[in-house]
């Protein structure tokens, strides 16, 4: 017999930790690799775990709603290979200098300077310097085990240099009134609400959006009276043949896609010490539930018909308010179309999703007088389109022939543009 250990595995190239939701398992039962055992929950996306191993389910490490790193352990399950086999292996790894300064280097490093707001915190409450943590994750990424570990030891790193007591009062007295902040009290009829789930998991991203990424904001005004009278006339016959629904979000979401093409910048991504332009177009789109919000992806946005993407949008709806939404749905996307407009709204400011560089909110087609080129006054249908974008990627000359470009696109739609 031999204890396996199961990580929380990743769910998204950008997705570095997950809150197991529900165990599907207990200990005692047996589980069949490839078996569901736990469902998590991340800000992209909520979906069954797998087991990695045929055998009996020993400990369950992780608790339910508890939020670990990738990497760290969630459970250990009891298999069937010999003893034998893995001793030698363990005592192999016990004995070598694997954590040498010389072993250190050589290892994979990539994930080191990735840390969770956890480990943020119990770092900052204890005056830890995390460069000069050794990370026991998957690619040498910190979890709050490590930081635990030199809690509970008492230890200090070696090089953290003494700070006078009435300095460390005043950097870490803020955060920690910020995060350890009393509950307001209560009044009669009050209702406390937990944050459990993907609420938390969304939480989570959108805190990181907003203090990581520098957001700036613009917006243009757009003349979609041609394209809305179009639509109007198609889309009785459209979805009598079709079987779905020919929305105006899909004319905006094939327009960004179009752009885009024509302006690839605006399809890049924020790493460290480069900006990562990306060549697949991946188009993600909000979708939102009575309490939780979901960002799926179409893929290849540009290379789909108006009418190929409406069918998307209809499917991947259908899948989020259905529970059927997976990981690989809601993984890749590259730039972010939020249809604001669909509840009223005609101005806003997006948070952008992490780690792309930029979200296009459309907001609500409304009837306004215009006045037009000859000088009368004309009752239009306009809509406001909003750019955010992160000034580490993007500048604003861009980002405006970007967003012109979509205005162009959009006031050139008639009767003469095919959908399909």
């Amino acid at each position: 017999m031999a204890i396996e250990q199961m990580a929380m595995p990743q769910l998204g190239e950008s997705v570095t930790e997950g809150t197991i939701s529900k165990w599907l398992v207990s200990p005692g039962d047996q589980v069949n690799k490839y078996d569901p055992i736990a469902e998590v929950m991340t800000d992209k996306v909520n979906a069954e775990v797998p087991s990695s191993f045929t055998g009996t389910i020993r400990e369950l490490v992780g608790e339910e709603g508890q939020t670990l790193a990738v990497g760290e352990i969630i459970c250990k399950i009891e298999t069937e290979e010999t003893e034998t086999e893995e001793a030698p292996k363990r005592e192999e790894e016990q004995n070598s200098p694997s954590d040498t300064d010389a072993n250190r280097q050589g290892k994979d490093q990539s994930n080191k300077a990735r840390y969770s707001p956890a480990v943020l915190r119990l770092a900052g409450e204890h005056g830890i310097q995390l460069e000069e943590v050794e990370g026991t994750g998957a690619g040498g990424r910190i979890t709050r085990k490590d930081i635990q570990k030199i809690i509970d030891s008492g230890m200090k790193q070696k090089s953290e240099a003494p700070a006078p007591a009435a300095v460390q009062t005043t950097q870490q007295a803020p955060k920690q009134q910020q995060e350890q902040a009393p509950a307001p009290a209560l009044s009669a009829g009050d209702i406390e609400i937990p944050v459990t789930g993907v609420r938390k998991a969304i939480a989570a991203n959108m805190h990181k959006s907003k203090t990581e990424i520098p957001h700036a904001w613009t917006m243009m005004e757009v003349d979609v009276t041609n394209m809305t009278a179009y639509r109007n006339s198609i889309k009785d016959s459209f979805k009598q043949k079709e079987g779905f629904n020919l929305t105006f979000f899909a004319f905006f979401v094939k327009a960004a896609a179009q752009a885009l093409k024509e302006f690839p910048q605006m399809n890049s991504m924020w790493a460290g010490d480069k900006i990562v332009q990306k060549k697949d177009i991946n188009i993600s789109i909000a979708v939102a539930t009575e309490d939780s919000l979901f960002v799926p992806v179409i893929k290849h946005a540009d290379e789909k018909t108006i009418k190929g993407i409406a069918r998307e949008i209809t499917d991947l709806a259908k899948k989020v308010r259905n529970g059927k939404l997976t990981a690989e749905d809601m993984q890749g996307g590259t730039f972010t179309v939020n249809n604001t407009g669909s509840f009223g709204s005609v101005q806003s400011m997006g948070i952008i999703n992490h780690p792309q560089a930029a979200i296009l909110q459309v907001e609500s087609i409304v009837k306004r007088p215009v006045v037009m080129n000859n000088g009368m006054i004309a009752v239009r249908d306009m809509v406001n389109i909003c750019l955010s974008l992160d000034h580490r990627v993007l500048d604003g000359l861009v980002c405006g022939r970007f967003l012109g470009r979509v205005k162009e696109i959009l006031e050139n739609i008639d009767e003469h543009t095919s959908v399909y």
